[in-house]
């Protein structure tokens, strides 16, 4: 078993957007040396009993406890996280009571049918839980280009994408350029405070 330190891109996506993103992040994190990018996604609340989704292992309370930084990314539920993700993240109680994740980067990402359908507002409620656990947010500065130039997705608050209600948008440059800069910093920051 590789001991290389790991950035948890832990996401939950029914339609694939969210999936995409997932791929394009830990892109992002596997651009820093010295660190790797740990794929996990949680089940559906449908299907709890499952160990993976579309071939992505599903996440541990163990692949939380263990990670040098975390990349949460959630589809937007009327402008929330999606239940499986809010589910998974209240059943990390034990580590909160432990500070398990006390100083490590997160950063956080979303995609949406509608172009303003709560894109900032999901990005900041899955902020809350991570701040509650003593994690540092890393967003995407506007040094990022991209970031100016994205007529959909992207926002300094972390990764965004519009799929549009048919769900048939597939990620754009500029989106696919701000979801791996957000993996690439919070892969920094991960070996900054290692």
């Amino acid at each position: 078993m590789n001991n290389e330190p790991y950035v948890l891109v832990l996401y939950y996506s029914r339609e694939g957007a969210t999936a995409a993103m997932a791929r394009q992040v830990a892109r992002g994190v596997e651009c820093v040396r010295g660190i790797e990018a740990r794929l996990r996604t949680v089940p559906s609340l449908v299907a709890p009993e499952a160990e993976s989704e579309g071939g992505v292992l599903c996440a541990t309370q163990d692949d939380l406890k263990g990670c040098a930084g975390l990349v949460l990314g959630s589809p937007t539920r009327f402008g929330n996280m999606a239940a499986p993700l809010k589910q998974f993240l209240d059943e990390s109680s034990a580590l909160w009571l432990q500070g398990s994740l006390i100083d490590r980067p997160a950063g956080v990402f979303t995609s949406t049918s509608s172009l303003h359908g709560g894109q900032e507002s999901t990005l900041l409620s899955m902020m809350l839980p991570l701040i509650h656990h003593g994690m540092l947010m890393v967003g995407v500065p506007y040094s990022v280009p991209e970031l100016r130039a994205t007529q959909a997705g992207g926002t300094p608050y972390g990764a965004s994408h519009w799929s549009t209600e048919a769900g048939d948008r597939p990620l754009d440059e500029n989106e696919s350029a701000i979801c791996r800069a957000l993996g690439k910093r919070v892969a920094e920051w991960a070996l900054r405070a290692i």
